[in-house]
């Protein structure tokens, strides 16, 4: 009841949404870096939203099935195929035993995410399935996956093979979910001010609203490095290390931005401008380098709001997943 890595991508780890409630011990959340994504590709297979996924990044690697599967692939869109042809993202498919996955083509986004029906057999720390890779422990042996690997599920899905249609490879099932309102205007993340906000200069809180921010090459999961003009504070400012988020824009020494990613720091002493709206975290995690960022200063209610969406939608979905699935194998 597995599958194994035949060729590994450039950084394909086992996630989860993180492991929530340590940072008083420095310990940071982790987890995948779009949660929205993840949560759908686990609601359409039938597991919970915070089970463990693969989070791949292109290139992407090579698997192969060794069982018959009911998969999910969501977020970026690598062109994914079994066997060569190609499957559609967003959607539960049952794949059959010895086919091989694959990401021929970047066509959009960051990263994508592989959910199984009943989850990956993958070792948890501190109550998160999620790979700590500097600390090297969680996930699959605390690391990237690499060539020989064989990720054991959780639950046996042989009962899936009665949706294979003789000879094909795969059965694309018939429901999807359309992401386009979450990942709509994909370059445009609403923020609310920080703590430091009012220290910059007029100049600088205009330019940050108005001049768009390249995102730089060096950026990873810790956190994105923004290159654009740089900003300046009013006057030097001396600040004792605070507590820090997912999502937190940071202003550095040379006047340039880092937001903070999912393997950000617990803390940080740098000037805290701006945080990323939660609903917005999806289009920045599926952002790449070289892409552009406009930030958009919205107020506290409406970014509430549009989480709370977000978060009814997924409930929703959770509920009419189940509802098909149980159609299906009863």
């Amino acid at each position: 009841m597995s599958f194994s890595i035949i060729k590994p991508g450039i950084l394909d780890t086992i996630q989860d949404l993180g492991r929530i409630g340590y940072g008083n011990w420095g310990i940071n959340p982790g987890g995948v870096m779009d949660r929205y994504a993840a949560q759908v590709a686990n609601l359409l297979v039938g597991n919970c939203g915070n089970e463990a996924v693969m989070e791949v990044h292109f290139p992407g690697p090579q698997i192969l099935f060794e069982q018959n599967t009911l998969i999910a692939i969501t977020g970026a869109d690598f062109s994914p195929t079994v066997n060569d042809e190609k499957i559609p993202t967003w959607q539960p498919i049952v794949v059959r035993k010895n086919t091989v996955l694959q990401f021929p083509a970047l066509i959009q986004g960051g990263r994508c995410y592989i959910s199984v029906h009943g989850g990956y057999c993958a070792d948890k720390w501190l109550n998160s399935y999620s790979t700590h890779l500097k600390a090297a422990i969680g996930g699959w042996q605390g690391r990237a996956l690499k060539k020989g690997d064989e990720l054991p599920f959780k639950e046996n899905t042989i009962y899936f093979a009665g949706l294979l249609k003789e000879e094909s490879n795969f059965e694309v099932l018939p429901w999807r979910v359309n992401a386009e309102k979450v990942y709509r205007f994909p370059h445009e993340i609403g923020f609310i001010p920080g703590h430091e906000w009012d220290r910059l200069s007029p100049a600088a809180q205009n330019s940050f609203l108005e001049n768009n921010f390249l995102i730089h090459p060096s950026s990873d999961r810790m956190g994105y490095q923004l290159k654009g003009a740089p900003l300046s504070l009013e006057e030097p400012l001396e600040l004792v290390s605070s507590a820090v988020s997912f999502g937190t824009v940071q202003l550095l020494p040379g006047g340039q931005l880092i937001v903070l990613m999912a393997d950000h720091q617990t803390t940080g002493g740098y000037p805290r401008l701006a945080h990323v709206i939660s609903a917005h975290l999806p289009k920045l995690a599926q952002l790449r380098p070289s892409d552009v960022v406009q930030f958009r200063r919205m107020d506290t209610t409406s970014a509430e709001n549009l989480l709370l969406a977000q978060q009814k939608e997924l409930h929703i979905l959770q509920r009419a997943c189940m509802d098909h699935l149980n159609e299906l194998v009863c």
